[in-house]
């Protein structure tokens, strides 16, 4: 997939899996609006404010590790020494292979896909005791470091994503790439303090996630043919 097209399916796929994520953050993120001293809590502006300081350190995090993983993919390719357009290509296929994953995990036929979290324990071991030490959160600064660590919080579909930046083809298009996919979690992620019984429905909903999964694979795999008359037009 080429660059555009890939960071508007990352933002698509965290606007969607973002139902995902309600189950499983907007827990935390309730918690943590609770856990603000009262005179936060009584202001409404000010409760969004800090929400809105976890979810920027949350994305920081989430750019961080794709700018990471992005250069990781650029050294795995210069290993393996494949000229510039074999790689594009295996890159995007790889692109595309996640992206079908995903698909299949959103529709409900690869639960499995979540044991990818398992990946992250080792790096949550060490990060767990200082989210607790940030804990109660009174300052703007402490909610903003609060969020850097919690985007470090094993869950499934962020790695899935994150492997996905491995072919990103650079560490700024990985940034991009988790920064596109940060976002499109926001939403739900903002309201989930004040969350709408009809999306907390809708994320149940096993019709919404199996639309929702073919929507990404189909996307996905038309990709493939988008680009490649693109690439027969360019030659």
């Amino acid at each position: 997939m080429d660059a555009p097209q890939t960071i508007t399916s990352v933002l698509i796929i965290g606007l969607l899996s973002s139902l995902h994520c309600l189950g499983m953050c907007g827990g935390i993120m309730g918690a943590l609006s609770l856990s603000l001293p009262a005179n936060v809590r009584e202001n409404r502006f000010r409760v969004s404010f800090f929400v809105l300081l976890y979810n920027l350190g949350r994305l920081s995090s989430y750019m961080l590790a794709g700018a990471l993983a992005g250069a990781f993919g650029v050294e795995i390719l210069q290993i393996l020494g494949l000229d510039s357009d074999n790689a594009h290509r295996m890159l995007r296929l790889a692109g595309v292979a996640f992206m079908v994953l995903i698909g299949f995990y959103l529709a409900g036929w690869f639960p499995q896909l979540i044991k990818v979290e398992k990946l992250g324990q080792p790096i949550w071991k060490r990060l767990e005791p200082v989210a607790r030490r940030l804990m109660p959160i009174k300052t703007p600064v402490q909610a903003l470091f609060y969020g850097m660590v919690w985007g470090w919080l094993p869950c499934g579909l962020v790695y899935v994503v994150l492997l996905m930046t491995v072919t990103a083809g650079s560490a700024l298009q990985g940034a991009l790439m988790m920064g596109a996919f940060g976002l499109g979690t926001l939403p739900s992620m903002l309201s989930a303090g004040v969350m709408v019984s009809w999306v907390r429905k809708l994320a149940q909903s096993k019709n919404a996630r199996l639309v929702i999964g073919l929507i990404l694979i189909v996307s996905a795999i038309a990709s493939l043919f988008i680009d490649g008359s693109a690439e027969h037009h360019h030659h």
